[in-house]
């Protein structure tokens, strides 16, 4: 499927009745930490801090990273996790998982965060009425990385995942590492055959690593539902994660360490998982905040692209991302029946399936919020586009990044966004919010650009008139001979 070259930026869509109107935050490549209101209006910039991702926080303050470790010797660390004020004063940071000394750098402590992060008090990190993340005080869980070896993964150099949970002053008090748990991930012989073979290799200047799960996501479950009906997995405390390159989903038992709910890799057991369909790719699972319409229910942005490990197939000879799929789904599913209770696809965006499906489709980062009024903060990550729906899919906001990297990709990436009221920024008054009409694009025209002229129609007879059929028109203008339209 191909696209315009053109397009419009920033806010393109507004509806100030229908949408629920706040602060967006998000990270943007070569420029920083952006927060922009409704009409798409960047009110504060905090330059050149990075975001994986940049998260708001109560009183205006953001947290993000200082720097990113140079891509030669690491794949996606960030040096520090900070928390900046509104002045872009740093007031808190982590920096102490290991020490590192790349090649031509001077040695020094780093906390290798990568993809998430969860501050105590907020489970998923966005607004909900009855969470709030605490700012001066709490621990904090990172998303960090590990190289090792693992005989029972792969023969070769793993880039694990791990999870720290550290103190205010910066002490590590819990830790949970992903390759100790390879046995309860449910890969199949086919998979742990691919897998050992090539655990998903990145070439770094000296130095292969095998980045095998790729978790991007990490969160806690909180207050829900299900552990109040008895169902023991769902604890509050309790740590739910998504593997990119593995299609799973896991819920970590805090206490033990234990998986004590999955679904994937595989979506072909159950007559419930053969309904849901293959989750490929994914990005920000996590369970729904109470406080939230929806709440309990697990929100995933299920990426189609390329992932998994399996059989060799046509696609995959080797069986390293052998799922593949050539659209998006934001889908909200019930986690204990796997019933899908709300989804967005590219059906409900109005497109043709299968033939135009592509037009809702980023098979990297994205990620999707629930709002308190039951919309949802969709983040299209890989064509830059934020947008909201209404529980009946109808768009009442979009944004289009005007920010385009200038690494390995050159697009206007956006790898993850989130919402949050007004009041979160004390440091400004409510904006002026200005609906914004989606533009017809039938007679919409860049300046300088003519209008299709139809000063002259032309009806041919005999073609197709009076005979029955649809007359068949010649559009001419005055400069030039006329030609069949379609």
């Amino acid at each position: 499927m191909g696209h315009p070259t053109v397009y419009p930026t920033g806010a393109t869509v507004y509806h100030p009745d229908k949408a629920w109107s706040g602060y967006t935050v998000f990270h943007a490549e070569g420029v920083g930490t952006v927060l922009i209101d409704m009409n798409g209006r960047e009110v504060q910039v905090w330059q050149g801090l990075q975001g994986f991702p940049a998260k708001l926080l109560p009183g205006g303050q953001v947290f993000g990273s200082t720097a990113k470790r140079n891509p030669q010797h690491a794949f996606q660390d960030q040096v520090d996790l900070v928390q900046v004020d509104w002045d872009g004063n740093i007031v808190w940071r982590f920096d102490g998982l290991e020490q590192v000394r790349d090649p031509g750098e001077p040695s020094r402590w780093v906390a290798r965060q990568h993809h998430d992060y969860q501050r105590a008090g907020s489970p998923t990190g966005y607004y909900a009425p009855e969470q709030a993340p605490q700012t001066a005080g709490g621990n904090t869980l990172l998303l960090v990385h590990e190289e090792l070896h693992n005989a029972k993964i792969s023969d070769q150099r793993l880039l694990d995942d791990k999870i720290v949970e550290v103190t205010w002053d910066g002490q590590i008090v819990w830790e949970w590492r992903a390759s100790d748990h390879i046995d309860e991930l449910g890969f199949d012989d086919d998979a742990r055959t691919a897998l050992f073979q090539n655990p998903n290799q990145r070439q770094l200047a000296d130095r292969k690593v095998g980045d095998w799960l790729h978790i991007n996501s990490l969160s806690v479950l909180g207050p829900n539902r299900h552990y109040d009906a008895g169902d023991v997995r769902f604890h509050p405390d309790n740590l739910i994660w998504d593997s990119r390159e593995a299609n799973i989903i896991a819920i970590v038992d805090k206490a033990s360490g234990k998986i004590v709910w999955r679904l994937g890799p595989n979506y072909d057991g159950s007559e419930a998982e053969k309904a849901l369909g293959w989750i490929i790719g994914l990005h920000h699972a996590h369970i729904i905040p109470q406080g939230l319409p929806g709440a309990g229910n697990l929100l995933v942005f299920d990426n189609g692209g390329w992932a998994g490990y399996g059989a060799p197939n046509p696609a995959s000879p080797d069986g390293l991302r052998n799922a593949r799929r050539d659209y998006s789904r934001v889908l909200e599913i019930d986690p204990v029946s796997l019933a899908i209770v709300w989804q967005y696809t590219p059906a409900e965006a109005g497109f043709v399936v299968p033939l135009d499906a592509s037009r809702f489709y980023s098979p990297f980062i994205s990620s999707a919020q629930r709002l308190p009024n039951g919309n949802t903060l969709i983040t299209e990550g890989s064509d830059g586009r934020l947008f909201e729906v209404t529980p009946e899919h109808e768009l009442v906001w979009e944004y289009i990044s005007p920010y385009w990297g200038t690494g390995w990709a050159k697009l206007n990436l956006v790898y993850r966004a989130y919402r949050a009221p007004y009041d979160w920024v004390p440091q400004l008054p409510a904006p002026l919010e200005v609906p914004i009409a989606k533009l017809d694009v039938t007679t919409f025209r860049v300046p300088g650009a003519a209008a299709i002229g139809r000063d002259r129609v032309t009806t041919v007879k005999g073609v197709a008139g009076s005979a029955g059929a649809a007359d068949f028109c010649v559009a001419t203008s005055d400069e030039e001979p006329g030609s069949p339209l379609g």
